[in-house]
């Protein structure tokens, strides 16, 4: 009975150092992204927002049919 106990403490000594290592080792990379993230941010151009795309209908349209405002009359004319 002594010996299953010691396993087990053993086991549990084990265990919990990897996972202490594995828990470090991503604390590690966290750090070195977010100082990648900081030296990188200042070079970077000014942030552009970009226009949203128009919603999809929920059914298919046949081919060359606009909606309603999405074309003017020239537009329309030339399709």
């Amino acid at each position: 009975m002594l010996s299953l106990v010691t396993a087990a403490e053993h086991q549990y000594r084990h265990d919990t150092w990897n996972r202490d290592r594995d828990n470090a080792v991503l604390a590690s990379i966290r750090e070195h992204r977010l100082a990648e993230a900081e030296v990188v941010a200042p070079l970077a151009g000014p942030v552009v927002a970009t226009p949203q795309r128009a919603r999809r209908a929920a059914w298919a349209r046949p081919i060359g049919v606009h909606p309603i405002g999405e074309c003017s009359t020239t537009a329309c004319a030339i399709a």
